[in-house]
């Protein structure tokens, strides 16, 4: 049986090692294409698992392509995997990060996360009215009772945020005075994130609709060189969720699951978060009340004016904010570069 979507739907993976991790996906990923975003020194040799289709592009891909655009890209950091969602071609992304593997539902059967994703991804959202059986549209459920018949229809899903067994996806304080809990817990249920609600993006399972939203999916300015890491996909997350919002589109989170199979170091973590613990607290207000203008009507048009309120609202609490204004127009300058719009 062929998998769904797989003409239409791309795998980035970003990484510093070889990727044997891949042979436990092999039964769910191999039908599809990879990109695959090599971090840190270019001329080591990446190892990928025979039999999958897949390009490989290294730091001194992205700046023979991207040209004095290429600094927008984060370096040693696994931001870097937005490169691969500029470079690719197809309507739908799943990204992973290389140390998740296949998790089990209760029964035991291991879970295809790209099968959920897309299963979310071309069901209907709906961010303007919460269903308190959670996705409406799913098998065995429905919209309750005082649901309005108006909002049933619902909104074209451009987001799929899935969750992780085993490891969870803490801030460096959170680790450090739990560094042994570990997410059991498997919930059955896929949500809509509700309209003016933000939410801390985790890109390490992440499916988006590319050509929806994949132009404001840019992972900031993070790793070398920059006094900040970690926060990448939550600016993502944040920047999106505020462009859906004004776009009309919604954003799920639930299922799929997998395991992720290492804690990265809380120290190490600390010092690359300790800037944004402080920064949050301006950068979510920010985000909360932010309007974008209605002459913008996709995604391109929205990031350049955010861009623009990111540089006015958010540059007084730090140099960096310029730049990365700055970085997030270098970004869709990139995008349109290697994404020409189409003519009628």
């Amino acid at each position: 049986m062929a998998a769904p979507l797989a003409d239409q739907l791309d795998i980035v993976i970003p990484t510093i090692r070889n990727l044997d991790f891949l042979e436990e996906w092999r039964p769910f990923f191999q039908p599809y294409h990879l990109i695959i975003v090599q971090d840190g020194d270019p001329t080591k040799k990446i190892a990928v698992p025979e039999g999958f289709s897949y390009e490989l592009y290294n730091r001194n891909d992205i700046e023979r392509i991207l040209g004095d655009k290429a600094w927008s890209i984060s370096f040693k950091d696994s931001a870097c995997r937005c490169f691969g969602f500029m470079v690719s071609k197809k309507k739908y992304i799943y990204t992973i990060d290389d140390d998740c593997f296949v998790a089990k539902d209760p029964s035991g059967k291991p879970i295809n996360v790209l099968e959920q994703h897309i299963k979310n991804l071309l069901s209907p959202s709906t961010p303007f009215f919460f269903n308190t059986l959670y996705d409406p549209y799913r098998e065995g459920t429905d919209f309750v009772r005082g649901y309005p018949f108006s909002l049933r229809e619902g909104v074209t899903t451009a987001t799929s945020h899935g969750l992780w067994m085993n490891i969870p996806d803490y801030d460096a304080p959170t680790q450090m005075v739990k560094p042994k809990e570990r997410n059991t817990r498997f919930v059955d249920a896929v949500m809509t994130i509700p309209k003016g609600t933000l939410y801390p993006m985790c890109g390490m399972n992440l499916a988006f609709d590319r050509e929806l939203i994949g132009a404001a999916m840019y992972f900031g300015l993070m790793g070398e060189g920059q006094p900040i890491g970690r926060y990448d996909d939550m600016w993502a997350g944040w920047c999106t969720k505020v462009i859906c919002d004004h776009l009309g589109v919604g954003c799920k989170t639930g299922l799929p699951y997998v395991w992720h199979s290492k804690a990265s170091n809380p120290f190490t973590n600390l010092r690359k978060e300790y800037k944004g613990i402080f920064w949050q607290e301006e950068i979510i207000p920010f985000f909360q009340n932010v309007t974008l203008s209605k002459t913008c009507t996709n995604a391109e048009e929205c990031y350049i004016e955010l861009a623009d309120k990111v540089r006015k609202g958010l540059g007084h609490i730090d140099p960096y904010f310029s730049k990365l204004a700055d970085g997030m127009i270098a970004w869709i300058e990139g995008w349109r570069m290697l994404n020409p719009a189409k003519t009628a």
